[in-house]
């Protein structure tokens, strides 16, 4: 992204020859950026109108938007990318924010200009309550304020620290998403790209379901969507039964594990 953001001030001749070509038939590198992205999401949004569509900003990691064409021009390398320039603070970084407003942009263009208000814009990796009054700020910049237009921003519940505040993190945003593969990671202290402890790794263990319990009610309290997105519920049905039992309001499922988890409703249902 920041190879299109930051075009003019771009001294590879071959990263730039290559950008002019797949963007001649834009206005500039920025507007073929924020078309694409945009008509890409416009698809998805179209799709589901006028049911509420949600679309988290870009959340790769340095190493993996490294591999991005330019990305070793843009990129650093970090010892540990999971823990490290992602998610809100990249976001209002000054290393990121010009690209961070093409994203915005792309938003706003599906929500105002295609006219598929059903998107919801969500903010993933928000360490602490600053760094959510920053990204806020930073998207307010960007024109996309909360209410204007009714645009919900939720926030991606991911991180211990969402979990033990989560009151004052869900005042600033109209929901929240828990992304359970990166709770249970920084839960129990498994790096789950290793494959030496990846063993450990399991959404089941009651400090996860305690520190996803804290965020659903927490969510409930103000009144709030909470949904879930990870792999957990897809993999485990208990999984998927004590978040229902929790009340949370939505959860995401892979295709092939629809069947069996209505299954398990069915005859948890029958046994009531």
């Amino acid at each position: 992204p920041m190879a299109f953001a930051d075009f003019k001030n771009n001294k590879n001749k071959k990263l730039k020859s290559y950008i002019e070509k797949i963007s001649a038939a834009y206005s500039c590198p920025k507007d073929f950026f924020v078309q694409t992205l945009g008509q890409g999401i416009g698809k998805i949004a179209a799709a589901f109108y006028p049911k509420p569509v949600i679309v988290r900003f870009s959340d790769f990691k340095t190493n993996e938007y490294k591999q991005l064409v330019g990305g070793d021009i843009f990129e650093f390398d970090e010892g540990n990318p999971m823990l490290g320039f992602r998610g809100a603070s990249r976001y209002y970084s000054s290393d990121y924010a010009p690209a961070f407003a093409l994203e915005c942009q792309a938003v706003k263009k599906v929500r105002d200009e295609m006219g598929l208000d059903n998107v919801i814009a969500m903010v993933p990796f928000v360490r602490t309550v600053n760094d959510a009054n920053k990204v806020i700020k930073s998207l307010e910049k960007n024109k996309l304020k909360r209410g204007v237009n009714g645009l919900k921003i939720y926030m991606m519940a991911e991180i211990p620290s969402n979990a033990l505040c989560i009151n004052s993190f869900i005042s600033l945003f109209d929901g929240a998403s828990i992304g359970s593969n990166d709770l249970t990671q920084f839960i129990l202290g498994v790096d789950r790209d290793s494959e030496v402890v990846s063993f450990l790794f399991d959404e089941r263990d009651p400090a996860v379901k305690d520190a996803i319990s804290l965020i659903i009610k927490g969510c409930r309290k103000a009144k709030k969507y909470v949904g879930i997105c990870g792999q957990g519920p897809s993999d485990y049905p208990e999984l998927a039964t004590f978040l229902i039992d929790e009340k949370i309001s939505s959860i995401s499922l892979n295709v092939d594990s629809i069947i069996p988890f209505l299954n398990t409703q069915l005859r948890k249902n029958k046994k009531r």
